[in-house]
């Protein structure tokens, strides 16, 4: 009988299946957002997971000579950042066209603003085929109602919606996993 059940649902992130996309994590749209310093510790944790267990990262930058580049921290580990102008990121994403091609059919979106250019990207890459997860700890907006709002509209059009530490734990999978005390550092130095 343990043979019908399958190993994992479709709907856990699994390191082999994912990418995380960092949406315009820019300094001057950064400095303007009320939980800046929350969301720029719990990116880089992210990050720093993501590349401690080999998923590809990527991001990118909105109309940077506007405003600003990424923030360092960020910058330093993602140093190809293409520039967008159009709000929703998924045509500046070069893997867009390899959704069969490299299995990962798996993205998980973080950045700013939720309601504008992470709602746009999520929506298009869900059209385009892909399982959207969005930690809801690691998107955020000017104002609260926007993102609350956002975040609903995007669960309603089948995104996942989740918090960093799930996406961590997901990824890891297991207290097996050779990775998994580096990954729980992880999460207990930003909490």
């Amino acid at each position: 009988m343990t043979d019908l059940v399958p190993d994992r649902s479709r709907a856990v992130l699994s390191r082999g299946t994912s990418r995380l996309l960092i949406v315009d994590m820019q300094e001057k749209l950064l400095r303007i957002m009320p939980d800046a310093a929350a969301v720029q510790a719990r990116c880089k944790m992210l990050v720093d997971a993501a590349q401690l267990l080999g998923i590809p990262v990527d991001a990118t930058e909105q109309y940077p000579k506007g405003l600003g580049p990424t923030i360092a921290e960020l910058a330093a580990l993602i140093p190809d950042r293409p520039e967008k102008r159009r709000f929703s990121a998924a045509r500046s994403l070069p893997w867009m066209a390899k959704l069969v091609d490299d299995g990962r059919h798996q993205v998980v979106v973080a950045g700013i603003e939720s309601h504008v250019c992470v709602l746009q990207t999520a929506l298009d890459l869900v059209a385009a085929g892909f399982d959207v997860h969005v930690p809801a700890d690691i998107v955020t907006s000017r104002n609260a109602l926007d993102s609350e709002t956002a975040l609903r509209r995007m669960s309603g059009e089948g995104v996942t919606i989740t918090t960093a530490e799930t996406v961590l734990f997901e990824w890891c999978e297991t207290a097996e996993a050779e990775e998994f005390k580096a990954i729980s550092r992880l999460i207990t130095s930003r909490t």
